[in-house]
């Protein structure tokens, strides 16, 4: 590893384990604090580490805050502090920011970080922190002023950047360290809407589902009407049900994943409904809208991927089930056909929020100088890639997602027992490093060590 950023390590550790101590989590507004004191709490104390660095930083009515350093034309790294909540099924607090090595689930071998966050994406942005650092230490005043941007509401509606755009000037070129390695040259279109589906003589009084539309809903409750639960035993698919007969509730469960990959993860909704379907013709034709695409939507494909559909949040109002998917479309598709689909098959369908596609130019500078970064600390002969998950790349003219996530790697992002090894710590100081020198320094010089990082 580079000498320049491992005396940085233990320091980036210790700031990481203090980052995921905060529940960032979406909270009700509280006066000055817009997403709640706790997110704030997160951002404030991010700015003070900064200026302990003698940086200056700004914050931004707790909506966003950022550090300013360098000189000349904008360049932005676009980070956040907020996370999705923590669910359950973590063996450690997933506020606690816990070191060790444990891999008794056959997980990864080294040290670690448990927390919410740790990936998606504290960690990535203290790394980026004491990049700064590293190159402010070394003398050298970057040549483009540098904003390392940190947003507290990305998880939950980009509100954060909306106010940083009525307050500043939001940089036209940067990268976000959200997303994955080698380089996202592209994104997918996301579109959240909740489809609505009457249900006559519903098997149920009452039922939801999930907790937030961008995660793989993990568990799904409803309360029977008499007949149903006097009836349950006459049905297939009731083995992946839990009943409780002294309430009278139906339990399912599933894996959360992150509402782009919903193949990583098993949906509590589509069991619950795959049930119901075989009771109740209604339902059962929710159902095949809903998972086994009645409407040929994931046929719909270019260079960027196939669509996915995720519904991941649902409610029973006594007349109709509203169901809310997270929707990632191919990047030279419009959001317009997926509409027109619910339109044509007569399901009313109410937009919930939308953000159109990315899609730069591949071989542009941005793009190549992150991909070779990455190449030469790796060994690899990686090429750009899309993704289906969208990030604060987007905001920007100019903007490309660039790591924290492995190709080939399983990932723990929006999922329970999520989680930073030691080794990637030290990967993301040394590219981000080496990123934003090449970047922003004029006078470029090669700072990666020829060696692979050493485990710990």
């Amino acid at each position: 590893m580079s000498h320049i950023t491992e005396k940085y390590f233990e320091q980036t550790v210790s700031s990481i384990v203090r980052a995921l101590q905060f529940d960032s989590s979406l909270k009700a507004p509280d006066g000055e604090y817009p997403f709640g004191k706790e997110t704030a709490d997160c951002l404030q104390w991010f700015l003070s580490l900064a200026e302990s660095f003698g940086f200056e930083t700004k914050n931004y009515d707790n909506y966003i805050g950022e550090v300013v350093f360098g000189e000349g034309e904008p360049f932005a790294i676009l980070a956040h502090l907020d996370v999705v909540p923590a669910g359950g099924g973590w063996k450690y607090p997933p506020f606690g920011g816990v070191i060790n090595d444990d891999v008794s689930d056959g997980g990864v071998a080294g040290r670690k970080i448990w927390g919410r966050g740790a990936l998606d994406d504290k960690a990535p942005a203290v790394c980026c922190l004491y990049a700064l650092k590293a190159i402010k230490d070394q003398g050298v005043t970057p040549k483009r002023t540098i904003k390392l941007i940190l947003g507290c509401n990305e998880e939950s509606g980009w509100k954060c950047i909306e106010h940083y755009k009525t307050a500043a000037q939001l940089p036209k070129e940067g990268f976000t360290p959200d997303a994955d390695f080698p380089v996202i040259y592209a994104e997918k279109g996301i579109l959240h809407l909740t489809a609505f589906f009457p249900i006559q003589n519903a098997p149920f009084k009452t039922l939801t589902a999930g907790e937030r539309v961008n995660m793989v809903c993990d568990k799904a409750v409803a309360l029977l009407t008499k007949k149903a639960g006097q009836e349950l035993a006459l049905y297939e698919n009731f083995t992946e049900c839990f009943y409780d007969n002294t309430t009278n509730q139906l339990v399912t469960y599933g894996k959360s994943a992150h509402g782009s990959t919903p193949q990583k993860g098993v949906n509590a909704l589509e069991k619950m409904l795959k049930f119901f379907a075989s009771m109740n013709e209604d339902c059962k034709a929710a159902y095949e809208v809903l998972f086994n695409d009645a409407l040929a939507l994931q046929k719909m494909q270019d260079e960027t991927g196939a669509l996915t559909f995720s519904p991941n949040l649902a409610a029973f109002d006594g007349e109709r089930l509203a169901v809310t998917v997270d929707i990632r479309f191919p990047a030279t598709h419009k959001k317009e056909e997926v509409l027109a689909a619910f339109a044509s098959a007569g399901i009313a369908a109410e937009e919930k929020s939308y953000q159109p596609p990315l899609y730069n130019d591949r071989n542009g500078n941005l793009v190549q100088t992150l991909l070779k970064v990455y190449n030469e600390r790796t060994g690899a002969n990686a090429q750009p890639i899309a993704i289906g998950g969208g990030t604060y790349a987007r905001a920007m003219e100019n903007g490309c997602a660039f790591g924290p996530e492995m190709p080939n790697e399983e990932s723990t992002i929006h999922q329970a027992n999520e989680y930073v090894t030691f080794e990637r710590i030290r990967l993301m100081n040394e590219i981000y490093y080496e990123a934003i020198y090449r970047l922003t320094v004029p006078t470029q010089k090669i700072h990666i060590a020829t060696i692979k990082t050493t485990k710990n």
